[in-house]
């Protein structure tokens, strides 16, 4: 299907002549006739702003799923919450008690709580309204170790090669500087964690976790990594509100990366690209308070 095909129905019955839905559409896909909308034009970008904005329920845009709005969890209150319609303090405190977890409980995720992390997903905003995210659920432990697997190996291979002197300073020699960083940076923290997994049954990668959702897009998006790792901050909050913890695993994200067969091996079609990885579960940890974050650079121009 055609991504910015018309699919905006109008009921002439019930528009009000109001013309909200043409002041906020982006696409000139609605104009005003007779006093009444109609459509006129030859695309849209289904974002539903013509659907959300009339006060008379005149307007359907078929390409939206109804379902996508039913979660399982929580019924949504499909009032549309103003701007400053929120208390920012227990916005904050949301966002400042996601924590990320590296202790979970062995209980498993039902399917239908997973369903409602991939719909706080999708209710990100993504580049010209695109919307092409890809979600792959690992929806069990096994599934988890599994992918765990592959990864570790993946790492065994880097560390085999970072730990080749000759390999590491050729490479730098000819500018080629990412073994030797890697070695730097990353090769003890990786031998100690490989060890761990193999020889005394320590998840030092998923921690535990019952359950990873991973994040995607396909070649459609126009602003595709950035779309994912939107969706994947409303996963992680949305997560904390359902009583979950998560972690992101970028160990996993940069192993897929390389290694094309890992994704191959999950059966995610080859023209996907994978940009977060979040482990998450039933979190076997808990807080006092919420901690501080480091300044950032800040300029205002």
């Amino acid at each position: 299907m055609n991504p910015r095909a018309v699919t905006t129905v109008v009921d002439a019955k019930k528009c009000i002549g109001c013309g909200a839905c043409i002041r906020v559409c982006p696409s000139q896909t609605l104009t005003m006739k007779n006093k009444t909308a109609h459509v006129t034009g030859d695309k849209s970008l289904s974002c539903g702003h013509c659907e959300a904005v009339c006060p008379s329920a005149a307007i359907k845009v078929q390409a939206l799923a109804p379902e996508m709005m039913l979660f399982a969890s929580f019924n949504l209150d499909r009032e549309w919450m103003s701007h400053g319609g929120m208390a920012p303090g227990k916005l904050a405190q949301l966002m400042a008690s996601r924590r990320s977890c590296r202790n979970f409980k062995k209980t498993q995720v039902p399917a239908d709580v997973l369903w409602d992390l991939i719909k706080f997903g999708c209710l990100a905003p993504s580049g010209t309204n695109s919307q092409e995210w890809t979600y792959t659920c690992l929806k069990d432990r096994e599934a988890v170790l599994t992918l765990g697997a592959m990864v570790m190996n993946f790492f065994k291979g880097i560390n085999q090669k970072a730990e080749n002197t000759l390999l590491r300073k050729g490479l730098k020699l000819v500018g080629q500087n990412a073994l030797d960083a890697y070695y730097e940076e990353y090769y003890e923290s990786v031998k100690e964690a490989i060890d761990l997994m193999e020889n005394h049954d320590q998840d030092r990668l998923f921690h535990g976790a019952t359950a990873c959702i991973l994040v995607g897009s396909t070649p459609e998006a126009s602003c595709p990594k950035e779309d994912a790792l939107l969706a994947a901050g409303n996963i992680l909050l949305g997560a904390h509100a359902l009583g979950l913890g998560t972690c992101l695993i970028g160990f996993a994200v940069e192993a897929m990366k390389a290694d094309k067969s890992i994704q191959e091996r999950l059966d995610i079609p080859s023209r996907e690209r994978v940009h977060a990885v979040i482990a998450l579960g039933y979190p076997d940890e808990t807080y006092e308070q919420v901690a501080g974050r480091k300044k950032p650079m800040t300029r205002f121009i």
